[in-house]
């Protein structure tokens, strides 16, 4: 087995009274696609969240490639998320910025290239997500939906991160596009080494690109594995997720 990119043991969440994880726990090794998948509610974007630090869970530990996030100094935590990409659900670019603008602010933030440079490396991003070179001078609101996932995917591997995060990548696209989106994961991850934690209700990534991944449902993890083995746990939230779905997936 890989070793261990990201590790969760026994991570307790609430807000207020609303308890949302009950000691949760789940291991991504290193170069897999792994899912975080559950219902609306279940606390999947907040256990996302808590992993790229902007939030913290009440208890229990998050371990990334080794370093406790609830230890680590604020120059620890600086230089951890350098080794991370972010693509939140909604794309989250900059409206008034073009998407080579977009991509640019990440290097003019976090290095000193020289501009001739930036710009060299914003057409390389930009031509990695599949996106034509002139996408480079259009605002996000000249995009089509599509084509913001890939921008903002272009933003998200700026530093060449060895860890991508994708909030609910697929949401908003058709199907067509969602089954595109989902190759270029797998071909990005193939090409650059990543491993990439997603989140998503989408059955059509769970079977086709996703390795493993963890079912979140009653503040817990039901359930954790490829999609063969959480098929065999015996659990009415399986049953609802995969034997009602869409893909008539049964055990």
């Amino acid at each position: 087995m890989s070793s261990i990119a990201l590790e969760v043991r026994d991570v307790s969440t609430s807000f207020g009274e609303n308890l949302i994880h009950d000691r949760i726990s789940c291991t991504v090794y290193q170069n897999e696609i792994y899912a975080l998948l559950g219902g609306s509610g279940s606390g999947k974007s907040t256990l996302m969240r808590e992993m790229i630090l902007l939030e913290r869970p009440d208890s229990g530990t998050i371990r990334i490639f080794g370093q406790d996030l609830s230890t680590i100094t604020p120059i620890e935590a600086l230089k951890l998320r350098r080794s991370w990409g972010v693509l939140f659900q909604s794309g989250a670019l900059f409206s008034s910025l073009t998407v080579g603008e977009n991509i640019a602010l990440l290097y003019k933030e976090y290095t000193d290239l020289p501009p001739n440079l930036i710009q060299e490396l914003v057409n390389l991003k930009i031509n990695l997500v599949g996106l034509p070179l002139h996408a480079k001078h259009l605002y996000p609101s000249e995009l089509s939906g599509g084509m913001v996932k890939r921008a903002a995917l272009a933003r998200a591997l700026a530093l060449d991160p060895k860890l991508l995060f994708l909030d609910e990548p697929t949401s908003g696209l058709d199907p067509l596009s969602a089954r595109q989106f989902d190759e270029l994961i797998l071909q990005l991850r193939d090409l650059l080494g990543l491993t990439v934690i997603m989140v998503t209700h989408d059955l059509d990534t769970i079977h086709h690109i996703i390795d493993r991944f963890t079912l979140l449902g009653n503040k817990k993890a039901i359930a954790e594995g490829t999609l063969k083995e959480v098929l065999q746990v015996d659990h009415p939230i399986i049953d609802y997720f995969f034997q009602k779905g869409s893909h008539g997936i049964t055990r």
